[in-house]
């Protein structure tokens, strides 16, 4: 069981937001956590089709790859995340993803009637995004859909790196300072779940 998963949720294998996560998994391996990496351009996920089996209990009808992530994300202590922006939300690999956990929010509420925000969390996330705009609120709305992804997941959204102004796909080697941060973040968050 890897202590922490890493999705690369690009569709580019060698984009600025994969080599940000790279930066990560490697500060988090610095620092002695084992990192299970999943590609989900190189996975077959479908979207969720509201079948709704999941309500005898909690388990998704459809089987694919899912699964595979599913339950290393649900044994891992920790979480890294990584998206660039599309259209102000994260790319549609990530999303089918994350609705495919809704199988997991009707576990817990609905099966299991956990009180909304009655819960401790029993994991911490990492998000690192990049957009091309430098845009005030690029970022919001992809906020929102995180935190109540993690919700469902019973982890702590611990720390967002965010950056705009890269869009082409080395543009965030210009910026090794960006680097250096998520570096730095990956062996803060062992620190960080070395408290839970």
């Amino acid at each position: 069981m890897a202590e922490v998963v890493a999705i690369y949720g690009s569709p580019r294998r060698k984009g600025n937001t994969a080599a940000l996560l790279d930066e990560a998994v490697a500060g988090a391996e610095e620092a002695g956590l084992g990192v299970k990496p999943f590609y989900l351009r190189d996975l077959k996920v479908s979207p969720c089709l509201e079948i709704y089996r999941c309500k005898q209990e909690g388990e998704c009808a459809i089987r694919d790859d899912f699964q595979v992530v599913r339950d290393a994300i649900l044994e891992a202590r920790g979480l890294l995340l990584a998206s660039p922006i599309f259209f102000y939300s994260v790319t549609a690999q990530t999303k089918t993803l994350m609705d495919r956990f809704q199988s997991q929010w009707v576990k817990k509420y609905w099966i299991d009637e956990v009180p909304f925000g009655k819960w401790t969390p029993k994991r911490k996330g990492l998000f690192i995004s990049a957009g091309a705009t430098k845009g005030k609120r690029l970022f919001e709305g992809t906020l929102f859909t995180v935190r109540y992804f993690f919700d469902t997941l019973d982890m702590e959204l611990w720390r967002s790196l965010l950056y705009r102004g890269l869009d082409r796909e080395q543009d965030v080697q210009s910026h090794p300072e960006y680097l250096k941060e998520a570096r730095t973040a990956g062996r803060e968050l062992a620190a960080a779940l070395s408290e839970l």
